[in-house]
């Protein structure tokens, strides 16, 4: 399996904010989302080639009893489904960061942390315009979304750059066709500074109050940086 890195740090987003947890980060995406903030697993993913039994024993090295499956696309990487497996066979919690655009076919998982790529995630041109029209064919895949949402516990996490971007998750959630609780709906500040991510959290955290939205944070970027490892 392509592994970008693994680390042991707090998880930064989403309802187990500040777990530890020990982040397994696979290289390669089936996106090129505009802003991504970890380009070494997507636009240009590098990584090293790891067994199953080497990501297991890098993983058993750190205390925390949560892991966090992450990318990239953590569901195209091969050797997915036997890595989560025997994770959950140790007595790992599992968490699944996807964007939601594969099904999860059964994979081991206690939490499904979707977060659905919206129009303002489209590539610009530093990317040929093949790589746009893909990414937009495969950013929103409705069915695939309300497998997750059907396998069990989830959440859906939204990176919100302006107020144009709220709409637009309207549209989507009714898209899906589902009653998804409020609470299970997180706005997240799109920024890869500190200084951005404060400068979002202001007005974001209004139109959560304001619409029954829950405010994700990205605790990582306020206490490091956007540093790789973290």
């Amino acid at each position: 399996m392509l592994i970008s890195e693994i680390f042991h740090s707090l998880q930064g987003e989403g309802e187990l904010i500040g777990v530890p947890s020990v982040f397994v980060r696979t290289s390669g995406c089936n996106l090129r989302c505009n802003w991504c903030d970890t380009p070494y697993a997507s636009w240009n993913p590098e990584g090293e080639n790891r067994s199953l039994e080497d990501i297991l024993a890098v993983v058993a090295r750190y205390p925390a009893k949560h892991v966090v499956l992450t990318g990239g696309e953590p569901m195209i990487a091969k050797g997915i489904h036997e890595l989560a497996e025997e994770l959950r066979r140790r007595g790992y919690h599992i968490t699944i960061e996807t964007a939601g655009t594969i099904r999860p076919d059964g994979i081991a998982c206690d939490l499904a942390s979707v977060s659905p790529k919206l129009s303002n995630s489209t590539p610009d041109d530093r990317l040929p315009s093949a790589w746009k029209e893909r990414h937009e064919a495969t950013r929103f895949q409705p069915d695939v979304l309300r497998a997750w949402i059907d396998r069990g516990a989830y959440q859906l996490k939204f990176v919100v750059s302006s107020p144009a971007d709220l709409d637009e998750i309207q549209r989507l959630i009714a898209a899906l066709e589902r009653q998804v609780p409020r609470d299970k709906i997180l706005l997240m500040p799109e920024a890869r500074t500190p200084e951005r991510l404060r400068e979002q959290a202001g007005w974001l955290s209004e139109q959560c109050k304001a619409g029954g939205f829950r405010y994700a944070h990205r605790l990582h970027l306020e206490l490091y940086g956007n540093r790789r490892g973290t």
